[in-house]
């Protein structure tokens, strides 16, 4: 019973002793988080103010957090008495870093596409993308993904090295769009003066750039109508519904010019082909008296 008090005893002695430096520790490790912290806000609203991208900011903000935390564990370790640990850490970085690397490969890679996506970067805040066949509004770049909006209201969260290895369109980098739509014409129309007539229609619009004129052809000879596709230019500040409304707004136009001067929108012609019919087959004739129903018997 002696020797079990005296050992509680040595261990209660040796806590007093290391009381005062593991508390000195832990102390500097929280003053550290609140310097990081302090640093990151000061850093990301320094850099805010002299930079136009507000995803690189924002990475290199938490980049710089997490270094000085690190930095503050390693010299708590060290106050502590356990810089022997941190030397070891320190030592075996490159193995860890092996061995880590090669459990997470899928993480590291993730995260040194971040770092390169932060610096030479396809988009940026707000751009509207379109990745992996989503299509939405950047709103974050982080250390492993890259967050966008969907215009139906989708967080989609889509990993760093995926937007590094696969193709990206970025629909407003530049601030302009090509908008391309076909309509129909009759056969019998004059070709020219409806391509005339569409695109002085486009150009009644102020959204659609005069620079780089609208313009139209011949896209297809169908079966009914002579296709015509038309382009036109305008800006993309607001693709998800700017773009759109505007595209519909100049189809509905260019509907109501085409029928106001006498061009002809036929439908697709359908045709009918009845094989071996062995049973009469009815037909309905509308007249403007009414309905008369008819009964061709099929040719022998």
């Amino acid at each position: 019973m002696e020797n079990f008090t005296d050992v509680i005893y040595n261990y209660w002695e040796r806590f007093l002793e290391f009381a005062p430096l593991l508390a000195l520790g832990l102390l500097i490790l929280i003053i550290s988080v609140f310097i990081a912290a302090w640093i990151s806000a000061s850093l990301n609203k320094y850099l805010g103010k002299r930079m136009d991208d507000p995803l690189l900011v924002r990475f290199i903000s938490r980049m710089a957090k997490g270094i000085l935390i690190v930095i503050g564990l390693f010299l708590a370790l060290e106050i502590i008495g356990l810089g022997g640990i941190a030397a070891g850490l320190l030592a075996s970085a490159g193995l860890s870093a092996f061995i880590i690397g090669f459990a997470f490969k899928d993480i590291a890679e993730n995260f040194l596409a971040g770092i390169i996506l932060s610096f030479d970067r396809p988009f940026h805040l707000n751009d509207t993308v379109c990745i992996v066949d989503y299509v939405g509004h950047v709103t974050s770049l982080d250390f492993r993904t890259t967050k966008i909006k969907t215009f139906d209201g989708k967080d989609v969260f889509i990993p760093n090295a995926t937007i590094l290895k696969e193709p990206l369109v970025n629909y407003t980098r530049d601030g302009l769009i090509r908008i391309e739509f076909i309509t129909g014409i009759d056969y019998g129309d004059d070709i020219q003066r409806a391509t005339d007539l569409i695109v002085n229609t486009l150009l009644s619009f102020d959204e659609v750039i005069k620079d780089d004129p609208p313009y139209a052809i011949v896209d297809e000879l169908a079966a009914s109508t002579v296709n015509l596709r038309i382009f036109f230019w305008t800006a993309t500040n607001d693709y998800k519904k700017g773009v759109n409304l505007l595209r519909g707004h100049i189809i509905r136009t260019v509907k109501e010019a085409l029928l106001d001067k006498g061009f002809g929108l036929p439908a697709n012609i359908q045709e009918l082909k009845i094989y071996k019919a062995e049973h009469p087959f009815p037909v309905k004739l509308y007249r403007e008296n009414g309905m008369e129903q008819i009964t061709e018997k099929p040719s022998q």
